[in-house]
């Protein structure tokens, strides 16, 4: 996150003198000030490790459009045909990930897709219960999950 801050402020500094605020040009002081930053990681212990994240956000936000995109054509198909294809019912899902940030960020993108739903966390935090839309294959949901939570841990770890 620290990284992050400092890639925002270069951008913003970098805007300020510039004294053109235009997005291309924020987007344009981010791209300069992420390349300083990778630069500079190996001399600040606490930059470590941020050179790779920004292109694994990139990879998990084109990942997660993908998969939005394919929930809403499924939940609208299935809201706009007569003949109904859900099964909804609820999972347990067992977590991977342990702090609550991660839990959190988990949860809020499983229910951000449309035909899931978050709905709570065992009291130990090692189980998600999950509400499905189509839950006609129980492990291929199962798989897809993991797939997101393997994503989402690849970004925050």
């Amino acid at each position: 996150m620290i990284g992050f801050f400092w890639n925002i402020m270069l951008a913003l500094a970098w805007v300020a003198l510039s004294g053109n605020f235009s997005a291309m040009n924020l987007f344009a002081g981010f791209f300069f000030a992420y390349l300083a930053l990778m630069v500079l990681q190996r001399q600040v212990p606490v930059l470590k490790g941020y050179s790779r994240r920004i292109p694994r956000v990139v990879a998990f936000l084109i990942y997660f459009v993908k998969e939005l995109i394919k929930a809403n054509f499924r939940v609208a198909y299935d809201v706009a045909t007569p003949v109904w294809y859900m099964k909804p019912g609820v999972i347990a899902f067992r977590l991977e990930a342990h702090t609550d940030v991660e839990i959190m960020f988990l949860s809020s993108v499983i229910s951000l897709t449309p035909g899931t739903l978050s709905l709570d966390v065992s009291d130990d935090r090692q189980v998600l219960f999950i509400h499905a839309m189509f839950l006609q294959d129980e492990e291929q949901l199962r798989q897809d999950l993991k797939e997101l939570e393997r994503r989402i841990l690849k970004i925050l770890r």
